[in-house]
Parts: C-alpha cells; structure tokens; sequence
C-alpha cells in the first residue's frame, strides 16, 4: 500500500491544517492507538493495541470517529469464491477499509477444516498490520430463509463458536431450507432460526465471546424474508422493551453486494445491480410485490421504498440498522481465475480452494472489492474490535456508495438545551410542543473515487416517520405516516457545511432518518409522489452503470414525545 493509497486523514505527509473536521477527528483516533505515522505507513504496531476494550461513551451522544468497514468478504475458503485471504485484506486496505468481516460460507468442508485453516491467516494477519481490523465470521443459511453475516469478537472461542453454529443451526447443513418440505417444517425451521440467536445471545451473556452479532444479508433477493420472520429476528434476545436494541440480530443489509452486475456489456442483458434477478417462487413471501425483487439506486427494496418494510420496523420504535458490503467473490474486470484441485482433493475434505491463477483476460465478475464502491461507516470512541461492534450495534451507522460524501454527522438537539443532542441510532426525550433542530454535517468528497470520479452530492432528503409501537400485524411491510419531508439542493457546496432543520415534536413519537445522492437518476418514489416524489429507481436491465447512481443512507434517530 503505497500513501498516494491512503485517503488524506490517513496520509502522513498532509497537513492537519488541510483536513476537514472529521478527517482531523479520525487521525485523532488512530494516533491515540498507536497507529499514525510511521507504525500506520508500515502497518506495524503494537498488536495488543487492536483488539481495545469496551468503548467509553460519553452520554447519549459521545464524540464520534467514523471507521469505515465490509461484513461480507469471501476468499478461497467459501466454496464459490475464488481469493486468497491475502488478496482481500490488501485490495481492503488499498480501498480504505478499517475494518472488514470474512464470512466464509457454511459448509462441512469450511466447518471442518477451513474455519481453523483461515483463523490461523487472521491471527497472523492481525499481529502484522493491527491497523486494519479483520473478525472472522460466518455466512449462515438461515433455516427457511437467506443468509446471514454471524461474527464474533476476537477471543480465544470465536473459531469455535462459528464451526459450533454451523453445525448445531445452519439450515444448509440440516436441511432447514425454504421449501424443503411442508408447512410444518417451515414451522419448524423459523424456529429454529430464532433458537439459533437465542443460543448466540447466551454465548455472549455466558461470557463465551465477548460479542457476537448477525446481520441479515440480502433480504429481498429471493423474498423469502417474510417480515415476521425479520421481526422474530430482531426480537431475539432483546433488551430492554421496544426501545431496547436488538441483541444479536442487529440489522440487514440496506444494499447487497454485486453492484458491478449490471455494467453494460458485462454480464447479460437481464442484469440487475446486486444480481437482484429473480421472480417469486413457491418459497418466496406472497405479500411482497413483483416489484420487491429487484433493487433501487443499487438498494434493497425493503430499504429503498420510503415508507416501506424497514420503516415499518422503525416505526414500532425499535432501532433496525442498515448495511452496504461488496460480498465480493468476483470483482469486474478482473484476470484471475480458480486454480485446479490437486488429484484427490475436493472443498469437503480440504475447506480450501485452489490458490487462483492470473489468466491476464478479463474474467466473469459482479462484485467490487472489499471498499472499492460500497462502505459501511460506523461511529467509535476507540480504535478497536469492541468499539466497531458497540457502534454496529449503537446504530451508529450511515453507508454510501461510490465514496460519495468524505463524512457525514448528525444531531438532533433540543432549542433550549446548551448539549450536543443525539446522533444516529440514538433517543431523544422532549416534551409536546418543543422545538428541535436537526443538524446534518456534511463533507463532500475531497478526492476522485476509484473508479476516477469527484463525486458530488446533489440533495439531502429528510424522511420523517411516526412512532406508533408494536404491530398487530406481525408481517404488515408499510409504514404509511413515513415520508420525505424535507429536501435541500446541495449542488455545487464543497468542503464541509452544516444544514440546520426545524422540527416540532408534535402529539407521537418520530424518528428521522436522511438519504442523498448524486441526482444522475431518480422519479417518483415506489409509494407514490406524496410519499417521496424523487427517490431511487430501478435501472433498465443490463444498463446499470453503478458510478452513475450513487446515493447514502444515514440510520434513524428517534425522537421519544412525552405529555
């Protein structure tokens, strides 16, 4: 990794003084780890100083770093993929990645022997270069549904506990899959699925790991994600009533991996942007649209569509986060493809793919890498393994696509208070009738993408949605009182600048949540033009050039009105 790689807080050779807010602010974190300057170029440092200790939050709304970080990598190990783990952890780190999960698909080759084989490398890799943040994680199958990202704390048990859930509850390995047998094995597997959480919650309560925490991947791509199945989900091992955040379950991902699928003349005519490509079937949700199975500005539908299946969740009160990953297997354009199995060797008796070969032609891909297009930036107080989890599961979190804002940091705050209020994923507490300001610091993008690009952020849309609590409808998938609110024309404002939004607490609780983009491609919202009258939209197939679509999502903040 050469510093011309680095992004500029990263960057010794350039000035604090030539830093926005929050490029100051990161560096401040990395050189209070140890991790700046010479040991940060090198990536050598002390090891013990990467796997910090619990954060320490100064009230509701501490001073935030955001680190920037992909759940959902897979290498030589998952037996569709075709990197090496050491391919993956450089392009991350060439892309700006702080931190990033592998997790490796379920699979009895991967349960026994490839989780032990990988672990070794992250160990390895973790003492070398303790800069860049790397768990080890799992994809699980969930029984009767999609997959999801589980992933642990570093510890002396995380290995084991991955191979341990792999095999007492993937629904791959039992057979628990949609569709695999009647109504009463679906039943059966959707409890399963939650067993499965409740298991992982007493692991961490147990003191077995430190933290564990799942994330449901690509939930519409199939549509086989009810939403009672998300809600029994997130309800898992919550704590706390409604207003608790959800243990183990934290979230889904708001956007999939594979957004370079769609690039003209790369992969087919009928390509979606996260090979959303699929009709319903007999196993699918029959609640769910046709419309639901392909993706918006590159998002999933449950996230894109305002007033839609994930304001439906936040609109009970509780905190649900959203995600974006590459869920790289196989970048675009690139030369290298799987090597050949030596005589006798297969992935369930070795957990490992051939190292792959560079053939120097193009071959098939969809995926970006680990940072390249997609980030999940997510708010600490420390630079470690506990302080991204706490912030995960905080919902201190926005994500962008086509490294489209350099920072972005928001506040809700009472009129009459001399505080800092709160930022995403928090609670705000106000009285009826009080005024409040939402802040919303943005950073525009100082450096062209890597795709060669400036970006440029052209609106910020507020959506607003009222709190009504638990649903008697556990599969209701709207939220109608949710719409966009607000929106400010951006264009041409560089640098970073604040927008200051009025809100009144009215007679019921809120929550709002932001979404912006580059303003290349956008019409009439799924819900209608009341709704959201100039949100994401599907691309034609085949004809999705991803760089030209770019938007960002912020995590909501709740705002609780009492009497």
């Amino acid at each position: 990794m050469t510093e011309q790689q680095l992004p500029s807080w990263a960057d010794p050779s350039v000035s604090p003084a030539d830093l926005d807010a929050q490029g100051v602010s990161r560096r401040g974190l990395l050189r209070r780890a140890g991790l700046f300057g010479a040991a940060f170029a090198l990536g050598s440092a002390t090891p013990a100083l990467a796997a910090s200790g619990r954060p320490r939050l100064g009230g509701d709304d501490p001073r935030l770093a955001y680190l920037v970080g992909d759940h959902h990598v897979h290498s030589v190990y998952s037996h569709d993929a075709k990197y090496t783990f050491s391919q993956q952890a450089r392009a991350a780190a060439r892309y700006g990645l702080d931190w990033m999960v592998f997790n490796e698909h379920s699979n009895f080759g991967h349960a026994n022997h490839g989780a032990k084989l990988e672990h070794a490398e992250i160990v390895r890799a973790r003492s070398e270069n303790p800069r860049q943040l790397i768990f080890q994680g799992l994809e699980w199958y969930i029984p009767a549904a999609e997959h999801g990202t589980v992933f642990a704390a570093p510890g002396p048990h995380e290995t084991d506990l991955l191979t341990q859930f792999e095999l007492a509850y993937d629904g791959k390995l039992l057979g628990y899959t949609e569709g695999s047998a009647g109504a009463d094995d679906t039943a059966r597997n959707e409890a399963h699925a939650v067993k499965a959480l409740k298991w992982l919650a007493e692991q961490r309560r147990s003191g077995y790991v430190d933290d564990v925490l799942v994330i449901a991947n690509h939930p519409l791509r199939l549509g086989i994600d009810s939403p009672h199945e998300m809600r029994n989900w997130r309800d898992a091992g919550r704590g706390g009533g409604r207003e608790g955040a959800p243990e183990i379950m934290i979230g889904m991902e708001g956007a999939p991996g594979a957004q370079g699928a769609a690039i003209p003349g790369r992969r087919g005519a009928a390509s979606v942007r996260g090979e959303y490509e699929n009709k319903p079937s007999a196993q699918s949700w029959p609640g769910y649209p046709a419309d639901a199975y392909v993706t918006y500005g590159g998002f999933d539908w449950a996230t894109a569509t305002v007033g839609g299946l994930w304001d439906s969740m936040l609109a009970e009160g509780g905190l649900f986060s959203i995600t974006t990953n590459s869920d790289n297997h196989r970048t675009v354009f690139d030369t290298w493809k799987n090597g050949d199995w030596p005589a006798g060797q297969n992935f369930d008796n070795t957990g490992r793919l051939p190292d792959p070969v560079n053939t120097g032609t193009p071959q098939p891909g969809s995926d970006f890498w680990p940072g390249q297009f997609s980030r999940t930036h997510v708010g600490v107080t420390r630079y470690g393994y506990r302080p991204v989890m706490a912030g995960l599961r905080a919902g201190r979190v926005w994500v962008d696509h086509g490294h489209l804002l350099d920072g972005l940091d928001v506040r809700v705050k009472r009129d009459c208070d001399a505080g800092r209020g709160v930022t995403l994923g928090g609670r705000l507490r106000v009285r009826k009738g009080e005024r409040i300001t939402l802040y919303v610091t943005v950073t525009s993008a100082s450096r062209v993408n890597p795709h060669g690009i400036l970006p440029e952020l052209a609106h910020v849309d507020v959506i607003r949605g009222a709190v009504r609590g638990p649903v008697g409808d556990r599969d209701a998938w709207q939220a109608p009182d949710t719409r966009v609110v607000r929106t400010t024309d951006v264009s041409g404002r560089k640098g970073t600048y604040t927008l200051r939004v009025p809100l009144t607490a009215g007679d019921e609780s809120f929550y709002v949540r932001l979404r912006g983009s580059d303003g290349k491609r956008h019409g009439t919202g799924y819900l209608g033009t009341s709704v959201d009258p100039h949100g994401p939209i599907p691309h034609e197939p085949g004809d999705g050039d991803p760089w030209e679509d770019t938007w960002f999502y912020s995590n909501p903040v709740f705002v609780d009105v009492t009497g």
